[in-house]
């Protein structure tokens, strides 16, 4: 059964939710990309050969876009249009839909569904592809909600990120769109601090243990620091 939601006044507020690790329980691009490259023998071997190079790349927040991009273009050889990797993706969404329904968190399910209600102006920006985020909210009759992503084309024979929502760049890309005067905001990362800062009420969720304190110096006294039922993250649990 489709839910249905008022449409949103050009008043209503604006409320931005990050994906990953919000309303997902993990990194739901990792987990495309990962399942690309095992589901074919010869980009497995291929990812083993860079890993001792790669690897630590990944692991080292300043070099982490540079070290996935090589994984990312692993798994997308042979690729050449944003078409293409889009019906890869919704391939791999219907494939794997109770193991993805699985990784949605309940609790920010019901929040999102609660902005929307009210008839809020309710936009999701994520570094995931953006066809991804979409596809999985389908599952939860929340198709409709604007999505923006990092954006994808041809790149030496492969499809990568050719802009990535990321930081100040997502930020950017949510004033493109007209998304400007932000009244809540929820996000998992520090990568997300420049919106969390432009958001008059900021909800910082399931923040990695080592972030909380980070989070509770740089952000207005006050700010709640939730956990939505990440396990292994932090902030404050939910009320039984």
């Amino acid at each position: 059964m489709t839910t249905s939601y008022p449409v949103p006044r050009d008043d209503a507020q604006l409320v931005v939710f990050d994906f990953d690790h919000t309303l997902y329980d993990g990194d739901s691009g990792s987990h495309l990309f990962a399942w690309l490259i095992k589901r074919n023998p010869l980009r497995m071997l291929a990812a083993l050969l860079i890993t001792p190079l790669f690897g630590p790349l990944v692991a080292m927040l300043p070099t982490r876009r540079f070290g996935i991009s090589g994984y990312v273009w692993i798994a997308t050889f042979g690729l050449h249009k944003a078409r293409e990797f889009n019906s890869i993706i919704d391939q791999y969404v219907l494939k794997h839909e109770p193991e993805i329904r699985s990784k949605l968190l309940p609790h920010a399910l019901g929040v999102f569904a609660a902005h929307r209600r009210a008839g809020d102006r309710v936009v999701v920006a994520t570094g995931a592809p953006p066809e991804l985020a979409r596809a999985i909210l389908a599952f939860v009759a929340h198709q409709g909600v604007p999505v923006i992503g990092s954006e994808v084309g041809p790149r030496l024979g492969a499809v990568g990120a050719t802009r990535h929502c990321h930081n100040e760049e997502k930020m950017r890309m949510l004033r493109e769109r007209g998304y400007c005067d932000i009244a809540i905001a929820y996000s998992d990362s520090t990568a997300d601090l420049p919106l969390l800062k432009a958001a008059r009420a900021p909800v910082v969720v399931n923040p990695k243990h080592s972030r909380v304190e980070y989070f509770r110096k740089v952000l207005p006294a006050g700010t709640p620091i939730l956990n939505w039922g990440c396990v292994g993250r932090g902030g404050d649990p939910l009320a039984n």
